[in-house]
Order: structure tokens, then sequence, then C-alpha cells
């Protein structure tokens, strides 16, 4: 029995979960798509600010876990799907990224599918680049890199994907970069302050990074952060009213297990693997025991300088309410 498109069609108008999964089997045939409780908690903030509830949001989490398919593909085409009217601006570290993300989306916005589902929202025949697609209504989905010209443009929504690249995390200079780019140029981008909404997702990489940068500013972000093993016991709010338990030492996906996610640490070090897989980044030299700290002696000290020295050391390794 053949199923009627007008409903696989009316689900993907109003399931932002199926929405995501078609965008992944049209940019990635041949891969499965595995359905984790992550994305469902990514689409319940994404429909908080959808409805105006926050206005700032903050996404941390690991490297390939579909954040750029969820937040900077699949939610500009959801949205101007359902108001083709809507401005939105997308800012990416590279040209190159921000030109590769711009042509998914338009990969998807060409597709059948989307056309039979949104028969409303359509390319209009003034701008269709690499870079800015407008709609017949005047909407338009516009990619930069940071330090990219804005000059005269402004939008409804802001995504910032992935400002700043691994190589660059220690470089004063290019994070510097980010952060007023962030400040003297996309702050003042918003059409209307009072409505705009910011998203800021990202893998952190430092502690002066663009997430830690807002975060010592500001308190008006809303923060989902999704490390790769859950530190501590967490209720993280889904869809529908429903709440994710997720226990200390979990995984975030099915697809990178814990014996993965060691191997990873071994690989990559401990620091590199807190800040960028764990969302934790550690001060630059603030490792909690520094080798420089341990004396050696070649001889033992004269017997008159002797002392007995006892230590108690509590190295707070683990962050939560149970730890020091």
């Amino acid at each position: 029995m053949r199923s009627d498109p007008r409903v696989l069609q009316a689900l993907l108008r109003t399931n932002f979960i199926a929405f995501v999964e078609k965008v992944f089997a049209t940019l990635s045939p041949g891969q499965t798509f595995v359905p984790e409780w992550y994305i469902e908690a990514l689409a319940y903030q994404l429909e908080r600010m959808r409805r105006g509830e926050i206005r700032r949001l903050i996404i941390n989490m690991p490297p390939r876990s579909l954040k750029s398919i969820v937040i900077s593909v699949a939610l500009p085409a959801f949205l101007l799907g359902h108001d083709p009217t809507l401005r939105i601006i997308c800012v990416s570290y590279s040209a190159d990224l921000a030109k590769k993300l711009s042509n998914d989306f338009r990969a998807i916005i060409e597709s059948s599918w989307y056309r039979a589902a949104f028969p409303g929202t359509r390319i209009g025949p003034y701008k269709n680049s690499e870079t800015e697609i407008e709609f017949t209504q005047r909407g338009f989905r516009l990619a930069t890199s940071v330090g990219g010209t804005l000059t005269g443009r402004g939008g409804d929504l802001i995504i910032v994907d992935d400002p700043l690249k691994p190589d660059d995390a220690f470089s004063d200079l290019k994070r510097s970069e980010v952060n007023h780019f962030f400040t003297n140029t996309l702050l003042s981008r918003l059409d209307d302050k009072r409505t705009g909404a910011i998203v800021v997702v990202m893998q952190r990489l430092h502690v002066d990074d663009l997430t830690g940068f807002l975060l010592s500013s500001s308190d008006e972000w809303e923060v989902l952060s999704l490390p790769a093993i859950a530190e501590i016991d967490e209720r993280i709010r889904l869809l529908g009213g429903r709440i994710h338990l997720r226990k200390a030492g979990e995984a975030l996906s099915e697809r990178e297990p814990l014996e993965v996610l060691n191997n990873l640490k071994r690989a990559m070090g401990g620091d590199a693997f807190s800040a960028q897989y764990q969302q934790a980044p550690v001060p630059p030299g603030g490792a909690m025991v520094k080798r420089v700290w341990i004396k050696r002696y070649t001889e033992l000290p004269p017997a008159s300088e002797r002392l007995r020295i006892l230590q108690s050391w509590d190295t707070a390794s683990v962050g939560g309410s149970q730890n020091d």
C-alpha cells in the first residue's frame, strides 16, 4: 500500500526532526541517519527561539555531531519554508565553509520534496549566488565569513557556526578578530534589536573563544552544552515536555562510543579533547598539576634541614554537584 505523499509533506512542514532526517538523506545519500536524542534537545531550544522565548542561544557540542546540518542548513530552510520573508545571515570561520553550507542549503530548497512541502517558498530573480539566495517574497539566506563585509545588510536571525578553526585557537590575534567582529559588526546587523535572535553553535577551543568571551561579558545567553562524555548526571529538556536523563560517563552519540572517544583522547591529548569534545577548555598552562611545580633533588638535604611534610591533594578533576 502506497503512502499518501500529502501525509509526508504535512509531516515535513510540522515536525523539525523529520525535516532534519530528510535533509540528511538528501545531503548524505547512502549514509544512515541515527535519530540521536540530542537532536531533539537542539530542536527544543531552537523552537523556543522561534517562538521568541529566547533571543540569544549558545550551543556547544563536539565536531561531527550534525550541528552544521541542523543549525546552518535545516533550520534556515525550515524557517524560510514557513516564512519566506525571513532574513537570515549565516557566518562561518572561512569563506569556503560558508559557501559549502550555502550550497547545501540550495540543494535542499531546490529539491522536489522541499518544493512540494513548501510551495510558497521559491527562489526569486534578484539574488541567486554562492553566498546569497533571495526568495520571491524578499527573504534570504546570506552567507559570509568572519571579517566579511556586511555593510548595509541586516537580518532577523544571525547564525554563527564554528567562527574559529582549531588551528587558530591559541592565536590571540585570531580570537580577538572573531570576538571583535561579533561585537563591532554582527550585533549591529539585527534589523530589530528587540526581537532579532542570534544562535552561536561551536565546539569549544579555548577559554577565550567566542563562547567564553560572550559568557564573560553578558548573562543574557541561554547555553546548551553537550560534552561527548557526560561528566555529571543531567536532566535535558526535549520536545513535547519530555526529559532525557543523561548519566555521568555516558557517551553523547551511538556513532562514537566510549572506546572510540577514549582512543581519540589518547591521540589528541587531554587538553584538546577537554575543549573540543568535553566543551571544557583548560586555561593555557592551567593543567591541574604543573610539571614545573615539582622540584627535584640530586642529593638529600642536610639532616638538620629535614622536615616532615604531609600533603593532601584534592585536584577537583570533575565538575558537578557531588565534586569539590
